[in-house]
């Protein structure tokens, strides 16, 4: 049941639009509300919280405004909206608030505390670690940081406004396939009751917003990239890319910049050297190739045992690099042995007392068997 959840959290493609507004339309009936008069779509959260921005902060249909939120604009009226109306307000707390805490409160009651955590921890603990920390928590940063910068007047604060309203859609089958869990264990109590629409949209749409007169829906995205422990990662190009273009691009789950991504193929050691930002230098590193990079930027060596060769390089503006360069005991089939580079903390004296150092354990504990 996890696994379908989190599948639908990392789909990619288009949205089928007709099953996610009759989800919508579904999630507002079971909140007592009328459905909304009219419903739109857009390409990408980024879309998505400029055309709630546009539609509830009165903002003039002539304010000059950034090319992308142009499109939103445009898209707007070409979906039958005329500049002047607006959405009303955010009914977020009613459509998604109140049933979850509702969902939670019958699930405690109907399993009890022990066995409502117990199952909370088996049933959505992994989705929730690969999703909402390492893709849905990501794209929402990246989305506050876009949205402040080259925004300006009223505009600014009124995009990301929105942000605080959005309703993860795909990315709430988290939190979802925990209470169809519990739904399951215990059928009588009804504890999806509340939640069908939320589940239908979350299974057929990406990020939304629910107001008064209007909900705004977005796509999927186009393209998720992940490494093998679940991290937004792509060497060349966005990891998570919408349809509309919108995307992040990022390095083994750390946000990176868009000329970043274009600049690593091609970088060398001096501009390696000259960048001032520790976090985007362990990326520029990690591309490159420590143990390129200690052979080009001309390491130190500080001494070889018999674990390894322990080698040294100060970086401007950060704590040295220092690896251990470790030779495979074990030769591969075509008689020749693997090197390995481990990167050690500054405070490494030896080469013996850094692989210690990756078990856990000091220069005095590490006593490997010795192979015959």
């Amino acid at each position: 049941m996890e696994d379908q959840w989190l599948a639908a959290a990392v789909q990619t493609g288009s949205a089928v639009r007709a099953a996610a507004e009759a989800g919508v339309r579904e999630s507002y009936r079971l909140a007592g509300l009328q459905p909304p008069e009219h419903v739109y779509w857009f390409g990408s959260p980024r879309a998505g919280a400029a055309a709630v921005a546009l539609l509830t902060s009165g903002v003039s249909a002539d304010t000059e405004v950034p090319d992308w939120v142009a499109d939103v604009r445009a898209e707007l009226r070409l979906q039958g909206w005329a500049p002047g109306a607006t959405a009303g307000g955010s009914v977020r707390r009613q459509v998604r608030t109140e049933p979850w805490a509702a969902a939670r409160k019958a699930s405690v009651e109907a399993l009890g505390a022990d066995g409502w955590a117990q199952l909370s921890a088996a049933a959505g603990r992994r989705s929730w670690a690969l999703v909402m920390d390492l893709i849905a928590g990501r794209l929402r940063s990246r989305l506050g940081e876009d949205l402040v910068t080259g925004l300006s007047g009223d505009l600014g604060p009124a995009v990301r406004r929105p942000l605080l309203d959005a309703i993860y859609g795909q990315h709430d089958g988290t939190w979802l396939s925990t209470f169809e869990a519990a739904g399951r264990l215990v059928p009588e109590a009804g504890l999806m009751d509340g939640l069908t629409g939320l589940a239908e949209v979350a299974r057929h749409s990406g990020w939304w917003w629910a107001n008064e007169r209007v909900a705004v829906l977005t796509e999927r995205p186009a393209l998720l990239e992940r490494d093998n422990v679940g991290r937004l990662h792509r060497g060349e190009g966005a990891a998570l890319e919408y349809p509309d273009g919108y995307g992040l691009w990022a390095w083994r789950g750390m946000p990176i910049p868009a000329g970043l991504a274009a600049e690593l193929p091609t970088l060398t050691v001096d501009r390696i050297r000259r960048e001032d930002n520790a976090e985007i230098r362990r990326v520029m590193l990690e591309h490159f190739g420590y143990d390129r990079y200690l052979r080009d930027a001309g390491a130190r060596e500080r001494g070889t045992d018999e674990a390894g060769t322990l080698w040294w390089l100060d970086l401007p503006g950060d704590e040295p690099l220092v690896m251990v360069e470790v030779v495979n005991a074990t030769p591969e089939p075509d008689g020749t042995s693997r090197v390995y580079w481990l990167r050690v903390p500054p405070s490494t004296r030896t080469a013996r007392e850094g692989v210690a150092w990756t078990f856990g354990l000091t220069a005095e504990e590490y006593q490997p068997l010795i192979q015959t």
